[in-house]
């Protein structure tokens, strides 16, 4: 999936970078050493990153969802946007991957502020349910695998408050889900979770398209 904002050439892409990015150091690091990663598909835009931090600071954020971290880089730009007193929950089921991700949070200085879970998201956000936390979440970031991007999206639903915000990520899947022709489950699984918030009276929608599509989800008073 792209790394970079969806539909520009590399010389305004370049451009709106040099612009707007201002990306701290350990940031850059981190994004640089994900790049040579097998799995370096995965990781967020530097521009969304810097987009999703001034959401949670618009929203007056402190504690906050990520289901699906890799290597860290989203929740690092959360973290640093966070008052000291924040908590990140962040759901991931790969040790090695993690393990990226730990080391530079510590690096930060804000490991303190994120609560790792290693166990699939769905049985993370169901506990997280049944011990009470329902509509104590300010801000939730789904970016995990798309065939349970349902799930993941309506128990975040019930997990953020009323006025809280929910991000996903990859809704328009390098253009694949404008193709009738693909028909993969992952593509379908977005298509049809995409045609679901069109209507999703729950909610104020935008679909916003900054790196590989991101929806945002305010959850309505």
């Amino acid at each position: 999936m792209p790394k970079q904002t969806i539909g520009l050439d590399n010389k305004l892409y370049n451009y709106l970078l040099s612009a707007s990015l201002r990306e701290p150091e350990i940031l850059q690091k981190l994004r640089q050493e994900t790049a040579s990663h097998p799995s370096s598909g995965m990781q967020i835009s530097p521009e969304q990153g810097q987009f999703m931090a001034l959401l949670v600071q618009l929203i007056g954020a402190k504690k906050t969802l990520e289901v699906g971290v890799f290597t860290g880089y989203s929740s690092l730009c959360i973290a640093l946007a966070l008052p000291a007193d924040a908590q990140i929950v962040a759901c991931d089921v790969s040790e090695e991957f993690t393990a990226i991700a730990l080391r530079y949070w510590q690096q930060a200085g804000v490991a303190h502020k994120i609560d790792l879970r290693l166990a699939p998201a769905l049985e993370t956000l169901d506990q997280l349910l049944a011990t009470g936390q329902a509509e104590t979440f300010d801000f939730a970031f789904i970016d995990a695998d798309k065939e349970n991007y349902d799930g993941y999206y309506e128990r975040s639903l019930q997990l953020v408050r009323p006025g809280g915000l929910i991000a996903i990520d990859n809704v328009l899947w390098s253009g694949q889900v404008a193709n009738p022709q693909i028909q993969d489950e992952s593509t379908q699984s977005i298509r049809a979770l995409n045609e679901k918030l069109h209507h999703d009276k729950r909610v104020t929608l935008s679909l916003v398209p900054i790196a590989d599509g991101l929806t945002l989800a305010l959850k309505r008073r």
